[in-house]
């Protein structure tokens, strides 16, 4: 190989950032890595050096999966930076920061946090002297940002919320409206993930939308990425305490930023490639005067509309901006999560508050793009058909884990919304795909387990095999520490125990609801209060107790209306009122309620409900002496019966019915050590999702009875 002379080094490095503006990342890797391999007659000076490794890393880093050789030349950097006092502060910074996020994503957080102790004593002591004050304070938001997040993964929760303290004293001194906002939604998000006072919760929420409102309306256009943050922590917060009402009010405000994100892109995108065109075209050799006279000046102006875009210049717009949302000024690093991860929640949280209210057609629509979008980003991850997660690579683990999470949520809220309109069969195939992923990467989504053996049990229940749908849902409880995902299953479990009718299993439900019973009132959110009411008030039915039951389930009905708008929760609540006041005589009042629950129940496609309420209107309309009600009823009634039964019959013909039912977990191989010991470090705090799940449950036999679905959280 010939001999690389400096020159040669400022003409291989020129051809990078060349091959950057082209977008020919490998290209200009490889020509970095080739200045790099200097012989030692043309030793690089150790500044130039860490400079040239400092730029090989960052596109590492951003444009593949070689995190060990991005450690390397980081350290290496550092080491060459470290004695050297001619060395620009800011350089020596910059290095401490992507040093600090490459451990971040290998799990080194002991390191990580080394180093972040060693970046913020460096600012401290040069604070006022070396670096100008406000260039100071963004480099300590920057560190102490990334401290917070370091703490949050190993659980340090105080000590993380300490850091964001220091880190929102930084913020005030620079005057920045929105890393005021930033810090604010990063406290919140940390209160989120260690919920121990919901007053204090309730204070974070507060505070984050009141700064918000501080910034200036022409500086909430370019802050895309610091909304859909902000607002999304705020709507987890106001799904976790059953405030629905609200929750859709902010959904439908996060979807329309979204659509308009999503527009802005485009026009993003097509500023970009016809930038990408004319650089190409400057870079001609033999290009006439006037020709590039005209390129430069639409060069110009291209510019200008990517500025007014964007509210950045080119010179600050990052290569990898199309893909990003950002949530803070650099030298923060501001990516929340990739910008395709946040459309595909905002799809989520469509579903999630559409779903309670028979909105299918919206969400089935919701669901699709949420998938196609996941799917997308798996692929680029390298997950295609045949890899498991002992094939992952490590910088792929915790965004594989993201996307993998969140694709087993679009799914199970599939499951839910095909059983509530008695799809028996695409619940099947949903359920069985969420069961072949958790397969493939029993460690990322061991956290899965118990949604899937609830859902299992959901299914069951659904096609009437109550004995194997209670078996699931007690092994649901035994597969989680989350004490509302455990009561949810242990109510299931009870009504699949009553719908097999038997004194021994009715005596065992009601070994299941009394211990919840108690503690309903714990709970943050009046979720589990309404259903476990659902269920006291269907085994004092089965006492005989039925005025406590009318009383008990009357109030149920009254927050189940009122706070969580779920209205086949309601339908259900209805319908059994109105069997309790056919039992009692009051027939005027039972016609008005069974009249209400049908209506409702047609609104859902939910047969079975629709079924039940049949029944009970036909016993009134008996009672009654409505001879031709109840023969027009009854023919009604049965068409609805056969039309399910045809259901049920093609959901049992199916080859996955007995593997789905089987009174048996799910086997999967021994735990990867690798991938285990990787997610044991945890993501970030701003990719760990605190995102409550829907679900739907059919209670009771398909031909006639009440059915309940509702939502679970971990």
């Amino acid at each position: 190989m010939a001999s690389i002379t400096p020159p040669a080094i400022e003409g291989l490095c020129a051809l990078a950032e060349e091959s950057c503006l082209c977008r020919d990342f490998p290209a200009a890797i490889r020509c970095l890595e080739a200045a790099l391999s200097s012989p030692d007659s043309f030793p690089l000076s150790p500044l130039l050096e860490s400079q040239i490794r400092l730029r090989l890393a960052s596109l590492l880093l951003a444009h593949t999966h070689n995190l060990h050789d991005a450690k390397s030349h980081l350290e290496r950097s550092l080491l060459l930076l470290s004695p050297l006092p001619s060395a620009p502060l800011p350089l020596k910074l910059l290095t401490h920061s992507m040093l600090s996020n490459t451990y971040h994503l290998v799990g080194a957080i002991r390191q990580q946090k080394h180093i972040l102790f060693k970046a913020i004593q460096l600012v401290n002591h040069s604070s006022g002297l070396v670096l100008p004050r406000d260039e100071a304070l963004m480099w300590m938001c920057n560190f102490q940002s990334q401290m917070a997040s370091a703490l949050a993964v190993e659980a340090d929760y105080p000590g993380s919320l300490e850091a964001i303290e220091s880190a929102k004293v930084a913020a005030e001194g620079t005057g920045s409206p929105e890393l005021k906002v930033f810090f604010a939604a990063s406290e919140l998000h940390i209160h989120l993930l260690h919920w121990d006072d919901s007053q204090v919760v309730d204070s974070a929420v507060q505070r984050c939308a009141g700064l918000w409102e501080e910034i200036p309306p022409y500086q909430k256009q370019r802050c895309t990425g610091l909304f859909l943050y902000a607002e999304l922590l705020r709507t987890f917060y106001l799904l976790r305490t059953c405030d629905y009402k609200t929750a859709s009010q902010r959904v439908e405000m996060l979807d329309l930023a979204m659509k308009k994100e999503m527009q802005r892109l485009e026009k993003v995108k097509e500023i970009n490639s016809e930038l990408l065109s004319i650089q190409r075209s400057l870079s001609q050799p033999d290009l006439q005067q006037m020709e590039r006279f005209a390129l430069e000046e639409k060069h110009g102006s291209l510019c200008e509309r990517l500025k007014a875009e964007t509210g950045l210049d080119i010179d600050f717009l990052d290569l990898d901006y199309e893909d990003k949302l950002y949530l803070a000024p650099q030298p923060m690093d501001g990516e929340w999560l990739p910008r395709n991860a946040v459309f595909a929640i905002v799809d989520l949280m469509v579903v999630m508050v559409g779903r309670p209210k028979g909105i299918f057609k919206e969400c089935g629509k919701r669901i699709q793009s949420g998938l196609q979008l996941i799917y997308g980003e798996l692929v680029k991850l390298g997950i295609v058909d045949g890899v498991t997660e002992m094939n992952l690579q490590q910088s792929t683990i915790w965004m594989a884990g993201l996307y993998l999470m969140l694709l087993l949520q679009f799914l199970e809220n599939k499951v839910a919304v095909e059983l509530t309109r008695s799809e028996f069969v695409e619940a099947q195939e949903a359920l069985i795909q969420m069961k072949h992923w958790f397969v493939r990467f029993p460690t990322i989504l061991q956290g899965c387990e118990s949604t899937i053996e609830m859902l299992r049990g959901q299914y069951a229940h659904s096609v009437g095999c109550f004995r194997e749908a209670a078996f699931h849902f007690v092994e649901a409880t035994k597969l989680t520490d989350s004490k509302s995902m455990q009561s949810m299953c242990q109510v299931y479990a009870a009504v699949s125990d009553i719908c097999l009718g038997d004194p021994e299993s009715t005596s065992q439900a009601l070994d299941l609801v009394g211990p919840v019973y108690q503690i309903m009132e714990s709970f943050v959110g009046v979720r589990e209060k309404t259903c476990i009411i659902f269920v006291y008030g269907l085994l004092l039915m089965k006492q005989q107790n039925l005025q406590e039951a009318r009383i008990r389930l009357a109030s149920g009905l009254k927050i189940a209306h009122q706070q969580l708008g779920n209205i086949q929760l309601v339908s259900q609540y209805l319908t059994i009122l109105g069997t309790l006041a056919l039992q009692l005589h009051d027939n005027a009042q039972a016609r008005e309620i069974l009249k209400s629950s049908l209506t409702l129940a047609k609104t859902l496609y939910d047969i079975p409900t629709q079924i039940w309420v049949l029944s009970v209107f036909t016993d009134l309309y008996r009672e009654l002496g409505e001879k031709e009600n109840e023969n027009e009823n009854s023919e009604y009634k049965r068409k609805k019966e056969d039309d399910l039964q045809r259901r049920l019959a093609d959901a049992h013909l199916q080859e996955h019915h007995h593997e789905l039912i089987a009174m048996e977990r799910i086997k999967v191989q021994p735990l990867h050590e690798a991938v285990l010991k990787q997610m044991e470090t945890g993501p970030s705090v701003r990719t760990d999702l605190d995102i409550p799940e829907s679900i739907g449950l059919p209670l009771t036999k398909p031909a006639a009875g009440p059915r309940l679905r509702d939502r679970k959280r971990r």
